[in-house]
């Protein structure tokens, strides 16, 4: 799932859950529970393409999940706070920051290598429409389920 999709699930979770020692295990959970779902993202073909074009569209991404992120809380839930929200998200994003090192710096050994091997365990990558498509669904029914309960 795309950071964008890891943030906005974060997001939810930090604006239904108050309290933080329910709230982080959730959102870590949630990562790997999303990443299950046949979905696209910034590191689909990321071979196909020149690292910096994988670092900018990640970048994108990322910054697009934060501003969306805070769209959210503005508009539908504003009672959440922002810093609580913040460490959520992270959290919820929290294996993808793992693969980092492995990912951009080529660190491909234990403990970054061991990191990507888990995280792929998980990971169900779907091309371009049906993998984004399937994402937004996702996300924006678990928006409105927030809404309504």
């Amino acid at each position: 799932m795309t950071a964008t999709g890891h943030a906005l699930i974060g997001t939810v979770i930090a604006a239904k859950i108050g309290n933080p020692a329910l709230a982080i295990p959730i959102a870590l959970g949630s990562h790997f529970l999303a990443d299950a779902i046949p979905h696209w993202d910034t590191a689909y073909n990321r071979r196909k393409n020149s690292k910096i074009r994988f670092f900018l569209t990640s970048l994108i991404d990322l910054v697009l999940g934060f501003v969306l992120s805070y769209g959210l809380i503005v508009i539908l839930f504003p009672w959440t706070n922002l810093g609580y929200a913040f460490i959520i998200i992270i959290v919820s994003q929290l294996p993808d920051w793992l693969t980092l090192p492995y990912l951009f710096l080529n660190l491909n050994f234990p403990p970054f290598s061991s990191i990507y091997d888990f995280q792929k365990k998980f990971d169900t990558h779907l091309g371009l429409p049906w993998g984004l498509i399937n994402q937004v669904a996702v996300v924006a029914g678990l928006i409105i389920l927030a809404k309504i309960f």
